[in-house]
């Protein structure tokens, strides 16, 4: 049986041509040794064009037919270089491409001994472990050697020698490390894409084991279209082996879907309708109502939310890399529409995700290392910003999410990587992914009287990695209450032939998806225009002397030009240009008015976001510290009197007002009571 599918892979190599009319397999045999590979990939087209009843004996019965595939390859590998055939002891024949994906979700007992090809997204991966394929025993009471062939991998167990083959005895053997035959193996779980979950399912995924050079092909968080044979893996009971069975599924081959290739398939139809609603002047507008069209008004919002769909374009420098992704945060009293808006932009993203703060801990989001119930070894499980790379991650209720976990995700927004280093595994995930986040106000309402930090449970250190932030705020007002209302009932009244908004989710989808592949440069122009509001807001800081805001940094900078090659990437421009320069600095102001605003003096201070103090308020501490410093020199201690009185002939700061910035250093730390009425600066 095993000699015809020899024979006929044999033909295959020597007579299959590419369109070139090349000789290709038997050109990937002679590069095998050049290139140190011990695998010859096989494409499923090639193999069916040229020989289709070959092809669906493979797909019947891959296991025997395989092993032929191989010995041919191999006889032909020992022809062409005997040296490197002999050192590498065979050769694996890897098959690619297979005509239909079976959804995990649909893998049943019909599948079981065929060749089938699943994708998903990898969540959890073992260590490298060595199997024993040909296992050597050492007979304990003639000294002879026992050789003993193991079963497949799917079996968890050795086989042992029944008796010796020389003396016949049964009382004991020993392994010989040595003489065995190992090779790595590595046991991962793959799992249904996010955006491919139906609602209200939970993912369902499949164990995989990687074999010899398929190890370590891929890591938690990548996403794979696996080939491979689907085994069964028996459960035990207390009292033996159970009639159900696990499916596992042994991989042939390994593909890491392109990190810059897009999840959707955009055909050429597909392709030509892009283009055509590109070439709409009001296209901006249109893709604009086109986003969450259900929820009224927040324009500014909407306009955030569609640029950090698109994305900017990430930068590989030599020492770092800049991220393209856009961070937005959504800050809002409740039934603004902030969940609405987030579960929207996770649909309409070509690789989107939701989550809650309350729900999510710091393993969920990032990464964690577990323990495997088999075989108490640890293993890597991928939280979802990794799950979400090269795609968007929306957190409602941030702020209700603890400190702990909160600050695992610190690194996550600006280097866009997780590291773990737990239970002697250290690693460093990918978790490229845009984050929308929605939090609501510590009191429930929005104050307007206080910052922003004073208004929301949030570190500052957080705050600031955020390209825009936004307030939505519910106040009363009967000209917008109407259109609201007036909004509302005609979703309740046309529920059943709701609005149809100006793009459909699915073309816009793929109209987002082909907008990536464009990398917008900046013009000269559009780069001046940058400069010049950035160095403009800069002299602003610089006109109140000592107490003047900064007004913008050098992070609010890179900001604009993520947002600005995100607009471009709206109209699928390859420049940047003016307009688009001019759009999102007029977006970032109206961020900066809504959070950046010093209460004081009205004016915009970045410091707010980066400090959770205005620049205003930190001169004015300055000064309380200041004389404090002073008084302690002369008297050691400072009564609160004194300071009262030195506050209000010095710097004419009234009592309520001396008493509220004493507070303020009292909680940061800053100064502390000895006694009562009584202050000290801390060491």
């Amino acid at each position: 049986m095993q000699a015809q599918p020899e024979e006929a892979f044999k033909g295959f190599i020597e007579e299959f041509r590419d369109p070139e009319g090349r000789l290709k397999y038997e050109q990937a045999i002679s590069e095998l040794a050049v290139r140190r590979l011990k695998s010859l990939i096989v494409e499923f087209k090639d193999l069916y064009t040229f020989d289709s009843s070959l092809a669906n004996s493979i797909l019947e019965n891959p296991e025997s037919y395989l092993q032929g595939l191989e010995a041919a390859a191999f006889s032909k590998l020992r022809m062409r270089d005997p040296e490197y055939a002999n050192r590498i002891g065979g050769i694996h024949v890897r098959i690619r491409g297979l005509p239909i994906e079976i959804p995990l979700r649909r893998i049943g007992a019909d599948c079981i001994g065929r060749l089938v090809m699943v994708s998903g997204i990898i969540v959890r991966a073992t260590t490298v472990t060595p199997i024993l394929i040909k296992a050597v025993f050492r007979c304990n009471s003639c000294g002879e050697l026992n050789h003993v062939e193991q079963p497949s991998s799917s079996s968890q167990y050795m086989r042992m020698p029944q008796k010796c083959v020389h003396c016949g005895s049964r009382r004991g053997f020993e392994l010989e490390p040595r003489e065995s035959i190992f090779i790595d193996s590595q046991r991962i779980t793959l799992q249904e894409k996010p955006e491919e979950l139906p609602p209200g399912q939970l993912p369902r995924s499949l164990n995989i084991i990687l074999l010899d050079d398929l190890v370590d092909a891929a890591r938690p968080g990548d996403r794979v279209q696996v080939t491979g044979t689907i085994e069964l893996l028996p459960r035990q009971g207390r009292g033996g082996p159970l009639r159900s069975f696990d499916f596992l599924l042994k991989a042939n081959n390994v593909d890491v879907i392109g990190r810059e290739q897009e999840m959707l398939e955009i055909t050429p139809e597909d392709e030509s309708r892009i283009k055509e609603l590109a070439s709409d002047p009001w296209i901006h507008r249109k893709i604009l109502q086109s986003i969450a069209p259900s929820i009224h008004g927040y324009e500014a919002v909407k306009e955030a939310i569609m640029y950090l769909l698109f994305g900017g374009v990430p930068k590989e420098l030599p020492d770092i890399r800049i991220r393209g992704d856009i961070n937005v945060l959504l800050i809002g009293d409740p039934g603004t529409g902030k969940s609405q808006m987030l579960q929207y932009a996770a649909r309409i993203a070509p690789r989107g995700l939701y989550t809650t703060g309350r729900g999510s801990t710091a393993a969920g989001l990032t990464a964690a290392v577990v323990r495997e119930g088999g075989t108490g070894s640890f293993i890597l499980e991928a939280g979802a910003l990794v799950l979400g790379d090269m795609g968007v991650c929306c957190i409602d209720e941030m702020d209700k999410m603890r400190e702990e976990d909160r600050s695992a995700i610190h690194p996550a927004m600006e280097q866009q990587v997780v590291s773990i280093a737990k239970g002697g595994i250290v690693a460093t995930l990918n978790a490229r992914s845009s984050i929308l986040a929605a939090a609501n106000p510590a009191l429930g309402r929005y104050n307007p009287y206080q910052t922003v930090a004073q208004n929301i449970n949030l570190p500052v250190t957080i705050l600031s990695r955020f390209d825009l932030i936004f307030i939505l705020q519910d106040k009363p007002e009967a000209d917008r209450d109407s259109r609201m209302a007036e909004h509302i009932l005609d979703l309740h009244r046309s529920a059943g032939n709701p609005r149809v908004a100006p793009i459909d989710q699915e073309t816009l989808k793929k109209y987002i998806s082909y907008s990536r592949r464009i990398r917008p440069v900046l013009t000269d122009e559009a780069s001046r225009r940058l400069r010049d509001f950035y160095v403009k807001m800069r002299a602003a800081s610089t006109e109140g002397g000592e107490a003047s805001a900064i007004s913008i940094t050098p992070r609010q900078l890179e900001s604009l030009i993520r947002l600005a090659e995100a607009r471009a990437r709206v109209h699928l421009r390859g420049e940047v240009t003016v307009e688009d320069a001019e759009a999102v600095i007029a977006l970032m102001q109206r961020s900066l008015e809504q959070v950046g605003i010093d209460l004081t003096t009205g004016r915009i201070d970045i410091d707010i976001i980066y400090t959770g103090k205005p620049r205003s308020l930190q001169v004015q501490l300055q000064r309380v510290l200041s004389l404090i410093a002073d008084m302690e020199r002369s008297a050691g201690v400072v009564r609160d009197e004194d300071l009262y009185n030195a506050l209000q002939e010095e710097h004419q700061i009234g009592r309520a007002e001396a008493a509220k910035l004493i507070g303020i250093l009292m909680r940061d730390g800053t100064i502390y009571s000895p006694r009562p009425g009584f202050y000290k600066r801390t060491a």
